[in-house]
């Protein structure tokens, strides 16, 4: 499963297209975002990347849970958000 972490700063379409990418490639992957502006980038993402997957009859499932990582040797709560074919 690939992870690609989000940025409130990250293009949704840039993002969508390589959550596009994964997805054709092993059918699921992972968004992970810190903060209210890049889980909002991400949840574009998922909703840019369904229009993309769409016309070749593939829909998606979100999942969305928290996570503990660790930045700098700092424990942060971020939102990882489970995508994966229906």
């Amino acid at each position: 499963m690939g992870i690609l972490k989000v940025a409130s700063t990250s293009s949704p379409n840039k993002v969508a297209g390589a959550l596009a990418g994964v997805l054709r490639e092993s059918g699921r992957a992972e968004l992970q975002a810190i903060g209210a502006g890049a889980v909002n980038q991400g949840i574009k993402a998922v909703a840019i990347a369904r229009g993309y997957l769409a016309p070749s009859g593939v829909d998606l499932i979100c999942i969305p849970a928290f996570i503990d990582i660790k930045i700098d040797g700092v424990e942060r709560t971020a939102i990882k958000l489970i995508v994966e074919h229906k």
